[in-house]
């Protein structure tokens, strides 16, 4: 491969990942519309619209019936591209101080974008939300409007994890838990609530597998330690220091997914607890090999490689509860 050709290659990839909002990006002007999209980082869509497919499962009333596959469609564009892209923009909005140092190509501290757009598409974005969820509750002939309140409280939790004077993400294990359980807990129970009765074992045991989203949560701390630290912000890598934080990081990762694995046996789903438990196995290697090693290099890296596994073990327990309820 030529050298013009290496660089070309090398300045796609990096445009994509401007694009979707990931770590690594080029400053590069263009359109007003990839610039909102990149606002509302598409990469960070993915694991709410998988976290509604695992509550659909474990309502165990999803059927492959074309109004079901449509409802969890709709269900997953709500929580991807509508509330998350709410939420990063929200978050960006609130950051752009401390993107100025981490991050300064991002739209708004490199003034690709104004803050009055900026605004707009806040705005915008959380209306389509509450209405597309109101939708979603008559569609389901829902008498409480669950697909609604839900939307409301992420809205709520997004928020206050942002915006002073509470900005929750100053607290490493409060803002942390936040996101963890906006990225498991609240898609999942949207799932759920969309196809079945959402109940008290199901909230709580999604909770308590948010511990190992607050793990991956502390692992986009690592790229915004020297911000955080000039800014006041306790992130998990600011508060312990680097190695310190990374081992929090994997045990939350790991004790949690182990932790909902020895409830699946309690409750005689034996398989599906050792195809979960089989799926920590490759994230600790992974662990091993590349985060624990060098977390400020690996952070992405890791990531990429070992999340897999973890959304995956989300399904397999999805799919474990579903069959509780058959």
């Amino acid at each position: 491969m030529s050298a013009s050709t290496k660089f070309e290659t090398n300045k796609t990839n990096k445009q994509a990942r401007q694009l979707l909002g990931m770590k690594g990006a080029v400053d590069e002007k263009k359109s007003i519309w990839k610039i909102r999209l990149q606002l509302t980082k598409p990469i960070t869509w993915v694991p709410l619209m998988w976290g509604v497919i695992c509550g659909a499962a474990s309502s165990g009333n999803f059927f492959w019936t074309i109004e079901d596959f449509l409802k969890t469609i709709v269900c997953m564009i709500l929580s991807g591209p509508l509330m998350t892209g709410f939420t990063q923009t929200l978050n960006d909005f609130y950051d752009r101080e401390i993107d100025a140092i981490n991050e300064p190509y991002r739209p708004i501290p490199s003034g690709a974008i104004s803050v009055p757009q900026v605004k707009a598409q806040i705005i915008i974005l959380l209306t389509l939300g509450l209405l597309l969820s109101y939708g979603l509750d008559i569609w389901s002939n829902h008498e409480f409007p669950i697909m609604l309140c839900l939307t409301l409280g992420g809205a709520f939790v997004s928020y206050i994890y942002s915006a002073p004077p509470l900005k929750l993400k100053k607290n490493g294990w409060l803002g942390n838990f936040a996101l963890g359980a906006s990225y498991i807990a609240l898609p999942w129970w949207a799932g759920h609530a969309l196809f079945g009765e959402l109940n008290y074992m199901i909230i709580i045991l999604t909770l308590f597998y948010s511990f190992s989203g607050l793990g991956i949560a502390i692992i986009n701390d690592f790229k915004s330690i020297e911000g955080d630290s000039k800014l006041g912000l306790n992130s998990m890598p600011v508060m312990f220091g680097v190695t310190i934080a990374s081992w929090i990081c994997v045990m939350m990762i790991d004790v949690f997914q182990i932790g909902i694995g020895i409830y699946l046996i309690y409750i005689h789903e034996n398989l599906y607890a050792t195809i979960l438990l089989l799926l920590v196995i490759p994230q600790i290697t992974l662990q091993d090999m590349y985060f624990l090693r060098d977390p400020l290099k690996n952070d992405v890296k890791y990531q990429a490689i070992a999340q897999p596994f973890l959304v995956l073990g989300m399904l397999v327990v999805g799919l474990a509860l579903g069959r509780q309820v058959i």
